[in-house]
């Protein structure tokens, strides 16, 4: 895993290769002050650490079935003796794991 310092050497080279970026502002459109370019690099290096350290949670929310569902397969699961409730669980696991 990447070290927010090796992510921001990463945010600097894309910001660069964007140059220029530009904002509006008071319906004018200008390129970037140095200050801005400063915080687009801190914003994207935080942004990239942030979805490297937690991006399995979101994964694994959009991979789950809906509670609706996990309580049907439980149900069935009691009714039929099966594990398909925990097979789901286990497989959403083990396709976005958690980082080391």
């Amino acid at each position: 895993m990447a070290t927010l310092e090796e992510l921001t050497v990463v945010a600097t080279q894309e910001i660069e290769d964007a140059k220029p970026m530009r904002a509006q502002v008071n319906n004018e459109v200008r390129e970037f002050t140095e200050a801005e370019y400063d915080q687009a690099i801190v914003d994207l290096a935080n942004s990239k650490f942030d979805q490297q350290e937690n991006g399995y949670k979101t994964a694994r929310q959009e991979a789950y079935a809906s509670i609706q569902d996990q309580l049907d397969m439980q149900y069935w699961d009691s009714v039929n003796d099966t594990t398909t409730w925990a097979e789901h669980i286990a497989q959403v696991k083990a396709d976005n794991p958690k980082p080391a």
